[in-house]
């Protein structure tokens, strides 16, 4: 049996966000020494056999003093329902968050999703290049991203 390797380093998508793979409950307690505020699954419950449920994530993140969130997008296109709920999450997010699902492909792209609705939020090239940059695949999502920027609402005097 080989030995386990440690998962890789989560990848930034932006500031006090980064994403990751999945974790485990035992992992949560680095997280937080890690310095993150904020933990948001994004993998739904019952995917794999080995895989903890949002439930125990949250109560596992709760003792260890995180906030969780749970925002889980189906497999394939991604509705708007998910990425709406995502963006209040990070938005109500104590930074910084550590997003993950199973490879955190789906994280990713909701992420990409998200941030191009956000009023001031970066440009298509911005976003195509952290997610890929992520170690992550957006190019399929191009045109709904450019749709998303193309309907933001204009980035008010107060945001930040």
């Amino acid at each position: 049996m080989l030995p386990a390797r440690a998962p890789p380093p989560p990848a930034t998508l932006g500031e006090g966000i980064s994403v990751r793979n999945q974790i485990t409950l035992a992992s949560i307690p680095k997280i937080k020494e890690q310095g993150y505020r904020t933990l948001i699954d994004l993998r739904p419950d019952g995917e794999a056999p080995d895989q903890p449920t949002a439930a125990a994530v949250s109560a596992a993140a709760g003792a260890a003093g995180l906030k969780s969130a749970y925002v889980p997008p189906p497999h394939g296109d991604t509705p708007a329902a998910p990425v709406d709920a995502f963006a209040q999450a990070i938005a109500a997010a104590e930074k910084p968050v550590l997003l993950y699902c199973r490879s955190g492909n789906r994280a990713a792209r909701v992420w990409a999703l998200a941030e191009a609705s956000r009023p001031g939020g970066a440009d298509a090239a911005t976003i195509a290049d952290t997610v890929r940059s992520a170690g992550q695949k957006v190019d399929d999502l191009t045109a709904q991203i450019a749709t998303r920027i193309a309907q933001r609402p204009l980035a008010s005097a107060n945001a930040r």
